[in-house]
C-alpha cells in the first residue's frame, strides 16, 4: 500500500512562490507516472502537471506553463511542484497522485492519491 501526503500549501500573496512536495511511503519508486492536480473552489478538478517516469516527459497545464514545475526526487522518494509568479486563478486544493503504469487524465483513476495541500493567493 502506498500512502502520500502533500506539504507546503499557504496564503501567500499574488506573484509570490511556493514549493509543494509530496512523501510517498511504499514502493513508489517503480510507479510510472505522478501527477499534480487541483480543485479551486466551486470548481472541478483539474490536472496541474504529469510527470512520466520511463519517458522522462512531462507535461503542464497550459494556464501555468512557465510558472510551474513538476520534478522527482528518487533518493527522498518525494514529488515537487514548484510555483512562481502565482495569481488568484491558482488558489485550489492541490493533490499529488501516483499510477503504477498510465497517466489517466481523470483524478478518479489514478491508484494512489493524497490528501491535498491549500494553497490561497491573495491579489
Amino acid at each position: 500500500q502506498v500512502q502520500l501526503v502533500e506539504s507546503g500549501g499557504d496564503s501567500v500573496q499574488a506573484g509570490g512562490s511556493l514549493k509543494l512536495s509530496c512523501v510517498g511511503a511504499g514502493k513508489i519508486y517503480t510507479y510510472a507516472c505522478m501527477a499534480w492536480f487541483r480543485q479551486a473552489p466551486g470548481k472541478d478538478r483539474e490536472a496541474v502537471a504529469f510527470l512520466a517516469r520511463d519517458q522522462d516527459s512531462t507535461y503542464i497545464l497550459e494556464s501555468v506553463k512557465g510558472r510551474f514545475t513538476i520534478s522527482h526526487d528518487n533518493a527522498e522518494n518525494t514529488l515537487y511542484l514548484q510555483m512562481n509568479s502565482l495569481n488568484a486563478e491558482d488558489t485550489a486544493m492541490y493533490y499529488c497522485a501516483y499510477h503504477p503504469y498510465i497517466c489517466p487524465v481523470d483524478f478518479r483513476y489514478w491508484d494512489f492519491k493524497g490528501q491535498g495541500t491549500e494553497v490561497t493567493v491573495s491579489s
